[in-house]
C-alpha cells in the first residue's frame, strides 16, 4: 500500500517511521522532513500528505508533529480526509472502524517505539465498519464537509 508520510522534525519516532512502514510491505511517499525539496513545516507537510490521499496518489497517510494536533488539523482541512490523532492502539482501531479514518496523526513527543508498533498493528489490521449507523455517520461527515 502506498502511504504518504509527513513530519516536521526528525525527533522521537520520526526517524524510524519510514522503516516501520517499509518493514510492513508499504511504500512510503516522503513529505516534510523526509523530502529535501519540500517545506518541512507541519502545516505544509501534512497538507501535502493528505492531498496524496485525497487525490489518489496514496491509499492512506501517516502525519506527525510535536503534539500531533497540528498535523491532524492540517490534514483534516483537505476535502475527503478523515485524520485521527491516535495515542494508543484502541483509538487507532476505532478510528479506522467507526470513522473510516484515512490519515493517522501521531505525536512525536508522546508516541514511543513500542506504542507506535501497537498503533500501526491496530491501524493496518482494521477496516471501515459496514454497520449501517457507522456508514451513515461517515456519510454525514462528508455531507457536513460539502455544506461548508
Amino acid at each position: 500500500m502506498r502511504i504518504a508520510v509527513a513530519a516536521d522534525e526528525l525527533i522521537g519516532i520520526a526517524p524510524a517511521l519510514f522503516e516501520h512502514l517499509r518493514s510492513r510491505g508499504h511504500e512510503p511517499i516522503a513529505h516534510g522532513v523526509y523530502s529535501e525539496d519540500q517545506r518541512p513545516d507541519w502545516a505544509w507537510a501534512c497538507e501535502a500528505a493528505a492531498r496524496d490521499v485525497a487525490e489518489g496518489r496514496a491509499e492512506q497517510a501517516v502525519v506527525a508533529c510535536w503534539t500531533g494536533t497540528g498535523a491532524s488539523i492540517a490534514a483534516n482541512k483537505v476535502p475527503g480526509i478523515r485524520a485521527a490523532l491516535c495515542a494508543d492502539a484502541e483509538t487507532a482501531r476505532g478510528a479506522r472502524r467507526f470513522n473510516d479514518a484515512n490519515v493517522l496523526a501521531l505525536s512525536l513527543r508522546l508516541t514511543s517505539e513500542a506504542t507506535l508498533q501497537e498503533i500501526l498493528d491496530a491501524w493496518f489490521a482494521s477496516c471501515a465498519s459496514a454497520e449501517p449507523s457507522d456508514v451513515e455517520n461517515v456519510a454525514h461527515v462528508s455531507e457536513i464537509e460539502r455544506a461548508g
